[in-house]
């Protein structure tokens, strides 16, 4: 009778885990998107052959370089903290980047390093760590033909609306001449 009893509780306390894990996963989202501070990355061309790769958007950026003091202290896949400012037509900038969390600061996001130059140029390659936007499936295909044609247009501007919160990031959404670009397929498809 013991044993059985325990056989339960241990199934009720992995059912509970179970629904705690992805509600807490949701809800920091959720609260990131909420209280977290809005920036628009520029999106760059990505390669035609394979912008999508299931249902999402693969998402190039191209404001995603940095001069820093000594590339030799950095190295590729080391965690960057990265500060965020805005440019004078609102698009995210790279402020500043540090191996250390900034403490007078809620505009920055975690990210790898993602390149340094070895010739004395000093400049690193930032990989955001939001760089899939996923779409509902039966909507990808169009999506990927509009977004080719669109990065090949100089005179759109595409961009990735990103919810940063003291170094997490939420990918809102991908807008095209300010509209999003689920909106964009819909009446490309009507």
């Amino acid at each position: 009778m013991q044993k059985k009893k325990i056989i339960i509780l241990v199934f009720i306390l992995v059912a509970l885990t179970q629904l705690y894990i992805p509600a807490s996963m949701i809800w920091e989202k959720e609260d990131i998107i909420e209280s977290g501070t809005e920036f628009k990355f520029r999106t760059a061309p990505v390669d035609p052959s394979d912008p999508f790769r299931g249902k999402y958007i693969t998402l190039n950026y191209k404001d995603n370089t940095f001069k820093c003091t000594d590339e030799s202290l950095w190295k590729k896949g080391d965690k960057a903290f990265v500060s965020l400012i805005t440019d004078k037509d609102g698009f995210a900038k790279i402020g500043d980047v540090s191996k250390h969390k900034p403490e007078d600061n809620n505009s920055y996001l975690k990210a790898k390093i993602g390149h340094v130059t070895q010739d004395g140029s000093n400049m690193l390659t930032i990989e955001y760590p939001f760089n899939r936007f996923y779409m509902e499936e039966s909507k990808a295909e169009l999506a990927e033909i509009l977004y080719q044609m669109v990065q090949r247009d100089s005179s759109a501007t595409t961009y990735a609306l990103v919810v940063i919160k003291k170094g997490n990031a939420v990918l809102k959404d991908v807008l095209i001449d300010e509209v999003s670009i689920v909106d964009k397929v819909e009446e490309t498809a009507e």
